[in-house]
């Protein structure tokens, strides 16, 4: 088996520079070729993943968060190279949506070595030119990632927190022109996600019955609540409960397009100015994962 390994050394203060030589080291002891990337910048590290894919590795494997599996996710989605992951980052949410290892180099290394792979749905958004495997979000929630990406302080999910409490006394819900598989719904909304997986942001479940294999996207839509009322209910999406509130509105499709003055994230990444068509491509990735 040949695999690549993608990661940041510098992040984690350092962790993730560890991490991979744990990784890296328990794969050759299973036998695995292991050809190292790293690279100066995110635009490099694409460049170097897609050779490696060209090259025909039997596996990218991406050491990081979501950040960094959303990266590998480009060079692998509609291949048949398998993506492999070890989960290092704050977030992990489509390695625990997987059922994977997480901060266990050693463990997540093994799962990658076993070599067994499961076929999974993965999204491309266009004009954008991306796919990403998680969630996309646009609304109030990417607001709050503008700002915490920009905060050095803290660090984890608590900064997202305080980017919550930063930009709800200014926001105003959104006009959103959504087109669920043709059907057009005009709707004001605090915030709009388009899901694959369950999960982003650390663990918030605003999509709790996405399902990643169906062929289907999930769509969440957060109509205008107070902002009373939203710091209530805010709390429950760590346990997806939120999805029973009457200003919450879950549907299902296989391409939903958006349009409305708003910036998007997808898993965690900035993706960029709507209007943007998210289409669910089946089976699009093939994932390595544990054995059952």
């Amino acid at each position: 088996m040949q695999i690549a390994l993608v990661s940041n050394p510098t992040a984690g203060k350092g962790t993730a520079r560890a991490a991979t030589a744990v990784a890296a080291s328990r794969l050759r002891q299973r036998g695995v070729e292991v050809r190292e990337l790293v690279g100066r910048d995110g635009a490099q590290a694409l460049e170097l993943c897609r050779h490696a894919v060209a090259d025909g590795v039997d596996a990218l494997v991406a050491l990081g968060g979501d950040g960094m599996v959303h990266l590998a996710l480009q060079a692998v989605a509609g291949t048949p190279t398998a993506l492999g992951i070890v989960a290092q980052g704050t977030g992990n949410d489509l390695a625990n949506h997987l059922g994977l290892p997480v901060r266990s180099p050693a463990a997540a290394a093994d799962v990658v070595a076993d070599g067994v792979t499961r076929l999974i749905d993965a999204v491309r958004v266009q004009p954008a030119g991306v796919w990403f495997g998680g969630v996309l979000g646009a609304g109030f929630d990417s607001v709050v990632n503008e700002r915490a990406n920009a905060m050095r302080w803290p660090k984890g999910p608590q900064r997202y927190n305080l980017a919550v409490a930063a930009e709800l006394p200014r926001f105003r819900p959104v006009p959103f022109r959504i087109t669920f598989d043709g059907e057009v719904v005009e709707s004001d909304a605090m915030l709009v996600a388009v899901g694959n997986a369950s999960s982003y942001g650390a663990g918030m479940k605003v999509l709790p019955d996405a399902i990643i294999d169906d062929g289907l996207l999930d769509v969440s839509v957060l109509g205008p609540v107070s902002k009373l009322e939203f710091l209530k209910t805010f709390p429950k999406v760590y346990k997806g409960t939120h999805v029973h509130h009457p200003a919450v509105t879950i549907r299902r499709a296989r391409v939903v397009q958006l349009e409305a003055r708003a910036v998007a994230y997808a898993d965690g990444e900035r993706i960029g100015p709507l209007p943007l068509t998210c289409e669910c491509v089946p089976g699009a990735v093939r994932v390595l994962v544990r054995d059952e």
